[in-house]
C-alpha cells in the first residue's frame, strides 16, 4: 500500500514538473516571440512612402516620382462603394471585431494545422486590423508565431486607433499590383481615372487583388478575376450597400484596364519633368525625400504650348534629316516566322505613336510592298520610294519604321541624327512655358536645353549692340564701316573676320549690323566699344558665367545653352530686367504646407483691400539691367531682322515678331531667338558630336521654320499685340526707318538714307603692339555721317589720318 503510495506521489511530482517545464518552455517562448514585439502606437503617426507629383500650371498630371507609386487619401475622400468593397472582400465584420475575428482565426488555425503537417503554405483568415499590423509593422514570413504577433498587435492597434484611421492606413498601405501602392494610385494605374469616378464593378476588381495580384492580373487572368470581382459585388449586394439591379449591371461589364501603369495621361514633358525632377533634387530639404514625401509640384508648363514645341521641333528635325537623304533600313531580315519578334524588338521613337516597324515584303520598280509587324501591310508612297532610291534604296527583308498617310499607303520613316533643343520662356515673369531638350527623350534623355554647350554665333550680337548703344558711343542715326580688317596679335598671328556671304557692303546704318548681321561691322562696333563691357553685360545679362575678352566673343565664338541665351533675350521685349527663368511655381508637402515658392516679391498693403492709393500692389519681376529705351532700341533693330533681315520668313507669322539669326563656323550649329511682346523662344540645331550641319544651314534654313511652326500654334486665339514704346523715349526718322533715342541723343536735323557706300572706309590692318592699337580708325572715322548731315552728338568729324590709340586691356594677345 505505502509503495503505491509512493508510486503515485513519484508520479505526481513527475507531472507536475513536466507541467512547470512545460510551462517556463512557454514563457520563455513567449518571451522571444514577443521581446521585438513593435509599439502600436508608432502608427499613430505613421506616414506611408507618397509619390510626389509633377503638375503643369493648368493642373495637368504630367508626371511623378516614387520608389512606391501611392497616392495618399484620407479616409473622407475615399467614396464609401470603394470602401465597401474591400470590406466585402477583407473583412464583413470590421467594424464589428476587436482586432480579430476569432471564428475566422479559429477556423485558419485548423487549416493550417493541416497545412503545417503537409507542408503547404498556411493560409490567412486575418482581420484588415491584422493585415495592417502585417503590413506595416511585422515582416511577411508565414509563420505560427507571427499569426499570434499579429492578433496582439491587432488588439493593441484597436485600442490605438479609430476604425476609420485603419481603414485609411489599410487601404492606402497595401500593394495592389500594377505597381500600385493604395487604392488610388490603383485606380489611375488600371483604369486612369481618381477614385471618386470608378464604377462598382472596377471597385470591386481592386477589391479582388489583395487577395493576390498576380493571380487576377487583368489580361493574363482575366475569366478569373471577373468571377473575384463578380463574387466580390455578390457579397456586397448580400451586405445591401449595393441594390441586387446595380450588382446585376456591375457583374455584366466587361473588365477592361490600361495596357500598362501610366504616371500621366499627358506624355509629351518628358525633357521638362526629368528639368524639374534634378532642380527640386538640389532643393534643401527636399532632395532625398522626394521620391516617397508625397510632394505636390506646381510647374509652369503649358500643356498646348508644350506639344506645339515638341511637334515643332521634331517635325523640324525630320525635315533636315530628309534634306540628306535615305541612310538605309534598320537592318535586313529573312522573312520567315518569328520574323515579327525581331521587329517589334526594333522601337520607333515613343514620342511617334503612328509609327509602326515593318519589313519590305517585295520591291517591282517603283512599287514597294511592307508588312507590319502587328499584322497588316500596304504599299509605301512613291515619293518616299523615290527619296529611297536617291539614298541607300529598299530591299526585300528590310526592316524600316513606316507612318500610315492619308492617301491609305504607308510613308517611310526614318530617326534623324541631328538633334535640337527649344525654349518658351515668359519674358516677365521667367516662367519656362514649354521645353524640349532633343528629338526624342526615349531615345537619349540628354537635355540640349539646359546641358549643351554652344557656340551662339550671331545670336549673341544683339548684347553686342545693346552694349554699344548702353555706352553711349553709339545711336540708331550713326553709320558703320562694313570693312575688312585684319587683327594681328602680338605673337604675329592674324584673324580677318569676314560677313557671311563674302565681300563688305561699305557704310551701313547702325541697325543694318544686325538685319543683315554683318560681322565686319560688329567687329568694328565692338572694338570702339570695348569687350570688356560686352563680357561684363554678358554675365549681368545671366549668359555665361565667364567669357575671355576678345573679339571673337563678339561674333558668339563664346560658349552657352539655349536655356540661359532665351533668358537674356527677355530684357529686350520685358524693359530691361533680368529675370529668373524657372520651371518650379512652388512646392506643398502632403499637408499642403507651402515648403517652395519662386515668386518672393513683396506686395506693400497687401492686407489691404483694392481701390485708393493704398491699393495692394506687387512689383515687376526682376532686376533692371537695361535702359527701357536701350532694349526697345534693340527691339526695333530685330523686328527688322523679320521685317528685312535674315529671318524675313518669319513675317508669314502676320504678326510683331522680332528675333536674330545664328550661325557658327562650318555651320556646327544654328540658332534662331525670337519673341513676341510676352513670349522668348529660343531654338537650336545642331549634332551632339558637333560636325558640320552641312554647307548652307544656317539659322535661317533650319531654325527659323521650327520657330514659325510653334508660333503658329502660341497665337491661336490670341490678339495682335505690339511691342510697348517705353516712356521717355524720343522718335525720330533716321535712314528711312523710325528709331527710338534716349532724350539728347537724337540727331539734331533730319537724316536720309543710307545706303552701302563703296567710297567708304576701306580695308585695313590694326596691329596690337605694346599695348598699342596701330591702323585703327578711332570711333569718329569709324562712324561717318552722311553727306549734310550733323556729326553724332559727341562726336567730331574724321580728320586727317587715323590717329595712334591705347589698346583697350581687352584686345591685348588677341588674335
Amino acid at each position: 500500500m505505502k509503495s503505491a503510495e509512493r508510486w503515485f506521489a513519484m508520479a505526481g511530482v513527475a507531472v507536475l514538473s513536466v507541467v512547470a517545464a512545460a510551462g517556463l518552455a512557454l514563457a520563455i517562448y513567449a518571451a522571444w516571440l514577443f521581446h521585438d514585439l513593435p509599439d502600436a502606437r508608432q502608427l499613430a503617426e505613421y506616414r506611408p512612402p507618397v509619390a510626389t507629383r509633377v503638375f503643369a500650371w493648368d493642373g495637368t498630371l504630367i508626371g511623378e516620382f516614387s520608389t512606391e507609386r501611392r497616392i495618399f487619401t484620407p479616409y473622407d475622400q475615399i467614396p464609401p462603394t470603394v470602401v465597401q468593397a474591400f470590406l466585402a472582400a477583407e473583412d464583413k465584420n470590421f467594424f464589428q471585431h476587436g482586432g480579430v475575428d476569432v471564428a475566422g482565426m479559429g477556423r485558419a488555425m485548423t487549416r493550417n494545422a493541416m497545412n503545417v503537417a503537409r507542408g503547404r503554405r498556411l493560409e490567412g483568415g486575418s482581420t484588415i486590423t491584422q493585415q495592417v499590423a502585417k503590413n506595416v509593422l511585422l515582416n511577411r514570413k508565414q509563420t505560427m508565431g507571427r499569426k499570434l504577433k499579429e492578433a496582439i498587435l491587432a488588439r493593441r492597434l484597436e485600442a490605438t486607433l479609430s476604425k476609420e484611421q485603419i481603414l485609411e492606413l489599410y487601404l492606402n498601405e497595401i500593394f495592389l499590383g500594377y505597381r500600385s501602392y493604395g487604392v488610388a494610385s490603383a485606380a489611375f494605374n488600371y483604369f486612369g481615372k481618381p477614385l471618386d469616378k470608378l464604377t462598382i464593378a472596377e471597385a470591386a476588381y481592386l477589391a479582388a487583388l489583395p487577395k493576390g495580384p498576380n493571380n487576377y492580373q487583368p489580361i493574363l487572368h482575366k475569366q478569373a478575376a471577373m468571377a473575384r470581382r463578380n463574387w466580390i459585388i455578390d457579397q456586397m449586394v448580400g451586405m445591401r450597400w449595393v441594390t441586387r439591379a446595380d450588382g446585376e449591371i456591375a457583374k455584366s461589364q466587361d473588365l477592361v484596364v490600361q495596357l500598362a501603369p501610366e504616371r500621366a495621361k499627358y506624355k509629351d514633358a518628358d525633357f521638362f519633368v526629368e528639368e524639374v525632377r534634378r532642380q527640386a533634387l538640389a532643393m534643401k530639404g527636399l532632395g532625398e525625400d522626394l521620391p516617397r514625401g508625397g510632394y505636390y509640384i506646381r510647374t509652369t508648363l503649358d500643356p498646348r504650348l508644350q506639344t506645339a514645341a515638341r511637334v515643332a521641333l521634331m517635325n523640324g528635325l525630320e525635315r533636315y534629316d530628309r534634306k540628306h537623304g535615305w541612310r538605309g533600313a534598320l537592318t535586313n531580315i529573312p522573312i520567315a516566322p518569328g520574323w515579327e519578334k525581331i521587329a517589334t524588338a526594333k522601337s520607333p521613337p515613343s514620342e511617334r505613336r503612328a509609327w509602326r516597324a515593318a519589313v519590305v515584303e517585295s520591291v517591282s520598280g517603283d512599287t514597294v510592298r511592307v508588312r507590319l509587324a502587328q499584322g497588316g501591310g500596304g504599299l509605301l508612297d512613291h515619293a518616299d520610294v523615290a527619296w529611297a532610291k536617291a539614298g541607300k534604296g529598299l530591299h526585300q527583308g528590310d526592316l524600316i519604321f513606316v507612318e500610315p498617310t492619308q492617301a491609305g499607303n504607308y510613308g517611310l520613316r526614318q530617326v534623324p541624327l541631328v538633334n535640337g533643343a527649344l525654349v518658351a520662356i515668359d519674358p516677365w515673369t521667367g516662367r519656362v512655358q514649354a521645353m524640349v531638350g532633343g528629338y526624342s527623350f526615349s531615345i537619349s534623355a540628354f537635355n540640349r536645353a539646359t546641358q549643351a554647350m554652344r557656340q551662339p554665333g550671331s545670336s549673341f550680337k544683339p548684347f553686342v549692340y545693346a552694349t554699344a548703344l548702353e555706352s553711349g558711343k553709339y545711336t540708331p542715326a550713326d553709320v558703320v564701316p562694313d570693312t575688312a580688317i585684319t587683327l594681328r596679335g602680338a605673337n604675329g598671328e592674324t584673324w580677318t573676320p569676314e560677313n557671311y556671304e563674302g565681300g563688305s557692303m561699305g557704310l551701313l546704318p547702325f541697325r543694318k549690323g544686325l538685319e543683315l548681321s554683318r560681322n565686319q561691322m560688329t567687329v568694328h562696333i565692338a572694338m570702339n566699344t570695348g569687350m570688356n563691357s560686352i563680357v561684363e553685360n554678358a554675365k549681368k545679362y545671366g549668359i555665361v558665367d565667364k567669357m575671355d575678352p576678345v573679339l571673337s566673343m563678339a561674333l558668339g565664338a563664346g560658349e552657352t545653352t539655349p536655356y540661359r541665351l532665351t533668358a537674356a533675350y527677355s530684357i529686350f521685349p520685358n524693359g530691361g530686367r533680368k529675370i529668373t527663368p524657372h520651371l518650379i511655381e512652388f512646392v506643398q508637402d502632403r499637408e499642403g504646407k507651402t515648403v517652395f515658392k519662386t515668386d518672393n516679391r513683396r506686395c506693400p498693403n497687401c492686407d489691404r483691400g483694392f481701390g485708393g492709393e493704398e491699393s495692394p500692389r506687387v512689383g515687376p519681376e526682376g532686376q533692371q539691367v537695361l535702359d527701357p529705351i536701350t532694349s526697345y532700341q534693340i527691339t526695333s533693330m530685330l523686328e527688322g531682322v523679320v521685317q528685312r533681315g535674315t529671318a524675313a520668313q518669319a513675317r508669314s507669322l502676320g504678326r510683331p515678331v522680332a528675333g536674330k539669326t545664328g550661325t557658327t563656323n562650318d555651320y556646327r550649329s544654328a540658332w534662331f531667338v525670337g519673341f513676341s511682346p510676352d513670349l522668348v523662344v529660343g531654338v537650336f540645331v545642331g549634332f551632339d558630336d558637333n560636325r558640320s550641319l552641312g554647307s548652307g544651314e544656317t539659322g535661317a534654313v533650319d531654325a527659323v521654320p521650327i520657330f514659325i511652326d510653334f508660333m503658329q500654334e502660341n497665337f491661336k486665339g490670341r490678339p495682335v499685340v505690339d511691342f510697348k514704346k517705353p516712356a521717355g523715349a524720343k522718335f525720330m526718322v533716321v535712314h528711312g526707318v523710325e528709331e527710338a533715342f534716349r532724350p539728347g541723343t537724337e540727331p539734331k536735323g533730319p537724316v536720309g538714307p543710307a545706303p552701302g557706300s563703296p567710297s567708304g572706309p576701306q580695308p585695313y590692318e590694326a596691329v596690337f603692339k605694346d599695348g598699342e592699337i596701330s591702323g585703327a580708325p578711332n570711333a569718329a572715322a569709324a562712324v561717318t555721317p552722311p553727306s549734310g548731315a550733323p556729326p553724332p552728338p559727341g562726336k567730331a568729324p574724321a580728320k586727317g589720318p587715323p590717329p595712334k590709340k591705347k589698346a583697350p586691356e581687352d584686345l591685348k594677345g588677341l588674335y
